[in-house]
């Protein structure tokens, strides 16, 4: 890699933000200002073994790296993946990552690039990106929640992430919403949260919903195996009334869970971020609904829900990238 003058000034620096997903690792060049310079991606799936997959990403980010300039621009790199602990730098028995056990991560990533690397799990990550660049700037207590395949949360109280005694704590998703109610696959829980509110989550209850009524709807003529959040909205902005009921419950269920939350920290904003926040008013409103009505008052009308202001395809990148401005 390609290093520029060590005279770049501190307003010339840059991070590298790297988001590890199951599928896919998302990485870019950020400036100060929250904009992606370069970016590219590469499958965490195919590699099984954690020692290839940093070999690939090397490759691949030094490319990036000198088209910033070279490695005297990179002030560090910030890290978010699932199960990350900030106080180890490890990735600790992510059940959807190929490697499993206790991953030193942090420490594999400085060794190999010689920059300082910073960890934390993918939703914090989204939580600081959205504080750094995002809705929540100049908020010193808000909650961020990811629905997307699953439910995470990093909470922010007083201008800081919670991390908790172990580096684990803001798992929102994992909270039991509905006693002995659905099995999580991943945990083996039943009940939580992320089994209702997540994409997946909105998949079961079409299912569920669909095998237990009898009312028509477009859903109907979709093979079971083929039921997604995606076609599920397509079908309720068409006036579908069961699919409309599905985010009618989930919204339900997403909302009790936000009051409990509330109720606990005291959040100025609960900033909502992932792909089921594009269904819109259909999981907004009822969510507003049922939050509101399981406060109690001394909480009620105070807390905005917000949609992120973070661009989709940047944001993990971003959220990622902030750990490195610290």
């Amino acid at each position: 890699m390609a290093t520029s003058a060590s005279s770049s000034s501190l307003l010339d620096h840059l991070v590298i933000g790297i988001d590890i997903g199951g599928t896919g690792t998302k990485f870019g060049i950020v400036d100060r200002d929250g904009n992606v310079l370069f970016s590219s991606e590469i499958s965490t799936k195919k590699h099984k073994e954690v020692e290839t997959f940093i070999d690939e990403l090397y490759s691949a980010l030094g490319e990036l790296i000198n088209k910033a300039g070279g490695t005297g621009r990179i002030k560090g790199i910030g890290l978010g993946a699932p199960n990350g602990n900030f106080y180890t730098g490890t990735i600790e028995y992510a059940p959807n990552l190929p490697w499993k056990g206790i991953i030193p991560l942090a420490k594999m990533i400085e060794d190999k690039f010689k920059l300082p690397a910073t960890l934390t799990n993918d939703a914090n990550a989204a939580a600081i990106g959205e504080m750094m660049y995002g809705a929540a700037k100049g908020m010193k207590d808000f909650i961020m929640i990811t629905l997307g395949t699953g439910v995470g949360s990093g909470i922010v109280a007083n201008g800081h992430l919670i991390y908790g005694h172990d580096g684990f704590a803001g798992e929102l998703g994992h909270t039991i919403i509905i006693p002995d109610g659905r099995m999580h696959p991943g945990t083996g829980k039943k009940g939580s949260l992320e089994s209702y509110a997540s994409a997946t989550g909105v998949r079961y209850t079409t299912i569920e919903v669909l095998e237990k009524s009898n009312e028509k709807s477009l859903l109907r003529a979709i093979p079971k195996d083929e039921i997604d959040s995606k076609k599920v909205y397509e079908a309720a902005v068409k006036g579908d009334k069961l699919a409309q009921e599905v985010f009618e419950y989930t919204g339900k269920i997403l909302g009790i869970a936000l009051a409990n939350a509330v109720m606990f920290s005291s959040p100025e904003a609960i900033i909502l971020f992932g792909g089921l926040t594009k269904a819109g008013e259909y999981i907004l409103k009822p969510t507003r609904e049922h939050m509101e009505a399981n406060l109690i008052q001394v909480f009620q009308n105070k807390v905005k829900i917000l949609i992120s202001h973070l661009k989709e395809s940047d944001a993990a990148i971003l959220g990622a990238s902030a750990l490195a401005w610290e």
